[in-house]
């Protein structure tokens, strides 16, 4: 387990680390950890819970994920780590020469283009059918309660409604919208914190995917309401793209860091971006946390994510094995790259976006990381009708520029931006964690596992310290509760800082870490409404 400092505070945590050893969900909705909690007593392993908890975020938290949307996760069972990317293809019909046709030289961010197949229900079938004790009936369970009799609003939830209702009021006038609307806003408004919402035809889904393993989803009435309304409004999706969808089970990737194993899912997913910073800071002797070692950090982000967005792709179009790019020996020419001052980064902006994150434990060892997203907040904007289906707007992960490996194409998958995590030492699990939000995924990764390893803080310091997120070029964002003399120095080292008005673009985290004798040790997200369930 890693090694805490109780007397290392250089920031006021504003949360208790949790302990418990039957079990735990760490997530970023109370409702949703309790749905996971309950089907661990109701004697469900730490898999079942974690598809509990995910199909009850697409209810109680659907401003960042859906049934619309994928998800990946990383298991621990039975002494071994196992992989599954349960991301959706691309439609068979969605090439440049589409785009040119409708004269589209970018992809938009909203609309049936940038829709892809959702991987969510499939990825819960797999995990269920593979790994878990009980039905997927029985887990989705408390999904389908909470979407058919309701459930209070929590705070950061209400808020990012509202952000979103107010967008798309202004953005989304087209006809093929109104169901959002009609679905997420039945009294014209965003529901306030407090306030009970439900969804009849959520739950309707949810039944049927629990009822078939997530096989009328992708073959039979839920994808032909898919396809109708896709016809209906000149999408490209069809109900053949979706009966080609199949998760995939994959082998994690690793790099060794100061006795850790840190694990992520190879690309399509971006997990080995984190895996390229924490190799290149690795050869960094670290004596203090301070303003060298926080420009050390943010270049290191830079060169990894330089490397990551000209490679990372559906790995069937890739030009080279990712491994190449986790040696020592190719860490030690980056490393080579880092001076006193800031540097210019390949890579453009980098876009925001909405994910959900969990993880679990139960007592007999077993622990999963797990993330689901349907990108930028709600996705597309499009809701299927009658379904409470959101469709998320994954394509956009694609690149326009031609001979790119993640070149937008037919049947592809894109570049993904969310990132489940693992820890283990000496072949034993140590736990699961992961912080969510777009591009500032591997930017927190990097920084919370620094927190946990280099400067030995519990779970919920390493999540609470100040953040910092790297954007574009020189220009980095701070959490107004960064130390103003790390600023200043950073300033002086070329950084071009901005202190951020709130903190809702720093990413989401959690953490469950479990000691050699079977403790387990969390914590949860202040910059959400996270909450551990645990006994």
């Amino acid at each position: 387990m890693m090694k805490f400092d109780p007397d290392f505070y250089q920031f006021n945590s504003r949360r208790n680390v949790v302990y418990a050893r039957n079990g735990m969900i760490a997530t970023s909705q109370p409702l949703a950890a309790q749905a996971g909690l309950d089907i661990l007593k109701k004697g469900g392993n730490a898999v079942d819970a974690a598809i509990a908890t995910a199909a009850a975020l697409t209810v109680v938290e659907p401003t960042s994920n859906g049934i619309g949307g994928d998800n990946f996760a990383i298991v621990w069972i039975n002494g071994r780590l196992h992989g599954m990317n349960s991301c959706g293809r691309s439609p068979k019909t969605l090439t440049r020469e589409k785009l040119d046709q409708n004269g589209l030289s970018t992809l938009p961010k909203h609309g049936f283009i940038p829709v892809t197949v959702p991987g969510a229900p499939g990825g819960w079938a797999a995990l269920s059918e593979r790994f878990g004790n009980l039905s997927l009936f029985e887990a989705l369970e408390p999904a389908i309660s909470y979407a058919r009799d309701g459930y209070p609003v929590s705070p950061v939830v209400a808020r990012n409604w509202k952000k979103a209702f107010d967008s798309y009021t202004g953005l989304l006038k087209g006809e093929e919208f109104k169901h959002w609307f009609e679905t997420f806003a039945p009294n014209g408004k965003a529901p306030e914190a407090g306030e009970k919402f439900r969804s009849e035809d959520h739950a309707r889904t949810l039944e049927k995917i629990a009822n078939t393993s997530a096989r009328d989803f992708y073959e039979g009435e839920i994808a032909g309401k898919i396809d109708e309304y896709s016809r209906k409004y000149n999408g490209l999706i069809r109900k053949e793209d979706m009966a080609a969808f199949k998760a995939e089970w994959v082998e994690p990737i690793s790099v060794g860091y100061r006795g850790y194993d840190i694990w992520e899912l190879p690309p399509n997913n971006q997990g080995a971006i984190a895996l390229m910073a924490l190799n290149i800071m690795k050869g960094f002797e670290l004596e203090t946390r301070d303003s060298a070692f926080f420009h050390k950090q943010v270049e290191a982000l830079k060169l990894a994510f330089s490397d990551g967005l000209a490679e990372i792709a559906d790995p069937m179009h890739m030009r080279s094995d990712i491994k190449n790019y986790l040696s020592d020996e190719y860490a030690k020419i980056r490393r080579k790259l880092i001076t006193e001052k800031a540097i210019m980064p390949k890579p453009g902006k980098l876009p925001p976006g909405g994910t959900v994150y969990l993880a679990t434990a139960d007592g007999e060892g077993n622990m999963v990381s797990m993330i689901q997203s349907n990108y930028m907040g709600f996705g597309s904007g499009l809701v299927v009708p009658g379904t409470g289906i959101a469709l998320h707007n994954r394509g956009l992960g694609f690149s326009m520029e031609k001979g790119h490996p993640n070149e937008v194409g037919p049947s592809k998958k894109p570049y993904h931006t969310i990132i489940p995590g693992f820890v283990t030492k000496g072949g034993k699990a140590v736990g699961p964690f992961g912080v969510m939000g777009a591009y500032m995924q591997p930017q927190g990764h990097l920084q919370v596992l620094m927190n946990s390893i280099d400067w030995h803080m519990n779970p919920q310091d390493a999540l609470d310290a100040p953040r910092w997120q790297w954007v574009e070029g020189k220009k980095l964002l701070v959490e107004d509760t960064f130390p103003e003399e790390m600023v200043s120095d950073l300033i002086s080292r070329g950084h071009e800082i901005e202190i951020a008005k709130d903190n809702s673009t720093f990413g989401r985290g959690e953490i469950i870490w479990r000691n050699d004798s079977g403790v387990l040790c969390g914590g949860t997200e202040m910059r959400a409404d996270g909450c551990i369930a645990a006994w």
